[in-house]
């Protein structure tokens, strides 16, 4: 019988970026201590992780609503980790099998390219990207049209549904969000170079690497200073996400839809689905109760930045 345990938490490439102030790297740094605790203690055999992608890994030439890796890289962005994961490929790839069984079409990967997305929680939570056996699943946030929540929920209680057969330890991740709206590039918006990137996947020169870091640090500057057309942060929003979260009411968000995810949060938040199908994942073996109750509104990184934990009841 397996044992499950869940931790999700915001991203953010400015965490590993020169902005944020002393004051608030401190405030997050304490929260993600205590979920590296909650980590350190469960002591997991193995790690899934529901993450988005930010045209890193996934473009628009084949842009599935979820996939699973069977085997995967991580593509080094913001100084994160560069090179192979440890993916047990039985395992992902049996995984994979039970959620198409259990009628949730998920694609697979045998060379899952991997950003920050998903590697920085890895490694806030283990030191090391590598250090644990993972089986990244990816859940398109960004690109749009997007499915109806309520398929993430579907997909996440699937896989719970196959962690619970298997005699380990197993953490669940997700990894993004809340409320943002950072400067992602669009099919309608995206420059000719841009729209090059994230429909063909070209590749971005350490120059063009560079160029981006620099636009992200000056965007997020900006924003904090109160000078950017970014739609703002929506901490009622966020709390209200969070609330449901904490008292079990999961299905609720099988009501709520993109276009209104968007109005209220921002683009971005539709990365919040990550946290949904992590928490549909733990569920699928009973009632859970929540444990790390961190939220702060961060126009530094450009998010509503929130960390959770949580174990069965």
């Amino acid at each position: 019988m397996a044992q499950l345990a869940l931790c999700c938490m915001s991203h953010s490439p400015l965490l590993n970026l020169p902005g944020p102030s002393a004051e608030l790297l401190e405030d997050i740094s304490g929260a993600l201590a205590a979920a590296r605790a909650f980590a350190r203690d469960f002591d997991p055999e193995l790690v899934v992780i529901f993450a988005p992608d930010h045209y890193n890994g996934f473009f628009y030439r084949a842009m599935p609503p979820f996939c699973i890796g069977t085997a995967a890289q991580g593509v080094g962005d913001y100084g994160t980790h560069s090179g192979p994961l440890d993916v047990p490929n039985d395992i992902a790839t049996a995984c994979a099998a039970a959620v198409l069984e259990a009628g949730v079409d998920v694609s697979i990967s045998a060379s899952m390219d991997v950003d920050h997305g998903t590697t920085q929680p890895l490694q806030t939570l283990f030191g090391d990207a590598v250090a644990r056996p993972v089986i990244p699943i990816f859940i398109n946030s960004v690109a749009t049209p997007l499915g109806p929540l309520r398929r993430v929920r579907a997909l996440g209680t699937s896989v719970g549904d196959y962690l619970a057969t298997l005699d380990k330890r197993v953490l669940v991740l997700g990894s993004g969000g809340l409320s943002h709206d950072p400067p992602v590039p669009t099919l309608a918006t995206a420059p000719p170079a841009a729209l090059d990137r994230i429909v063909h996947g070209a590749p971005m020169s350490s120059q063009q690497r560079e160029a981006r870091q620099t636009a992200v640090m000056d965007a997020a500057h900006n924003f904090a200073h109160g000078e950017s057309p970014l739609q703002p942060l929506n901490p009622d929003w966020d709390q209200a996400f969070l609330e449901l979260l904490d008292t079990g009411r999961l299905s609720d968000v099988d009501g709520w839809s993109n276009d209104w995810i968007e109005r209220e949060a921002g683009h971005s938040a539709h990365e919040i689905r990550t946290w949904v199908a992590a928490f549909a994942a733990l569920s699928a073996s009973g009632p859970y109760k929540t444990g790390s109750r961190y939220y702060r509104p961060a126009p530094e990184l450009i998010a509503g930045f929130a960390v959770r934990t949580a174990v069965p009841l």
